[in-house]
């Protein structure tokens, strides 16, 4: 069991006996490092790396599969896939014509730093290229780890409740962007949008707000407003 995040992951290594902040210092320590090389390699390559973050059923993958449909004439885009099994949500994004990789992770509740060194070594993502990162479906255990990411947008859907951010604040303080999603069944769930911004802004004032719906389209365009401010080139029709 990863003294860390308490997953039963025995691809972590470290030794057994040592007191439990011990193991987490030496644990996270190696994943840091390895965060910086994968994150000098992105930097080197132009890459602009994404790690998307949620609970299941938040709609991660729906949102991956608009955006690469509606922006692969003007952007190069590659994808890791994380689940803890199946191909199921990477089979979605190859049907787009999208390089992806998957990464199962069994009994693993999160991906880390040393699955996308290892990923990015066997797809090769495209130099000035956008790297999309769908993490495992779990609002605790990836807010731990950097991935080498420069941006960690959370997505939670008006279905989950207005009070996720105070049940999981780690994650929301981590992150730099939040997509609400599903806003167009907002006339049906009991969701207040506004508390919700609210109960983010309490865990991280400096958090960006997205709502959409991958539905019927709403707010997307907002989305790609911002993805294409944040690419370090220019992005041309």
């Amino acid at each position: 069991m990863c003294a860390t995040c308490g997953c039963d992951d025995t691809t972590h290594t470290h030794e057994h006996h040592k007191r439990t902040i011990s193991v987490e210092r030496d644990v996270l320590h190696e994943n840091n490092l390895l965060a910086e090389r994968n994150r000098g390699y992105f930097e080197a390559k132009n890459i602009f790396a994404l790690n998307l973050v949620s609970s299941p059923g938040s709609g991660k993958t729906s949102l991956l599969e608009r955006t690469l449909r509606d922006l692969k004439a003007r952007l190069d885009f590659a994808v890791i896939e994380g689940d803890q099994q199946t191909t199921r949500d990477a089979d979605r994004i190859h049907a787009t014509g999208t390089k992806v990789v998957q990464i199962n992770t069994g009994k693993g509740c999160h991906l880390d730093a040393g699955m996308i060194q290892n990923a990015i070594k066997g797809m090769k993502p495209a130099d000035n290229s956008v790297l999309f990162i769908e993490n495992v479906g779990n609002l605790v255990c990836p807010a731990m780890f950097d991935l080498g990411e420069q941006e960690r947008v959370v997505i939670i859907s008006v279905t989950e409740g207005d009070d996720k951010p105070l049940k999981y604040p780690d994650m929301f303080l981590s992150s730099t962007v939040c997509v609400i999603n599903k806003i167009d069944l907002l006339p049906y769930v009991p969701f207040n949008m506004e508390q919700c911004r609210a109960n983010a802004t309490k865990v991280n004032p400096n958090l960006r707000f997205v709502e959409l719906s991958c539905t019927s389209g709403e707010g997307l365009q907002d989305w790609y407003t911002w993805l294409q401010s944040k690419l370090p080139t220019p992005v041309t029709a």
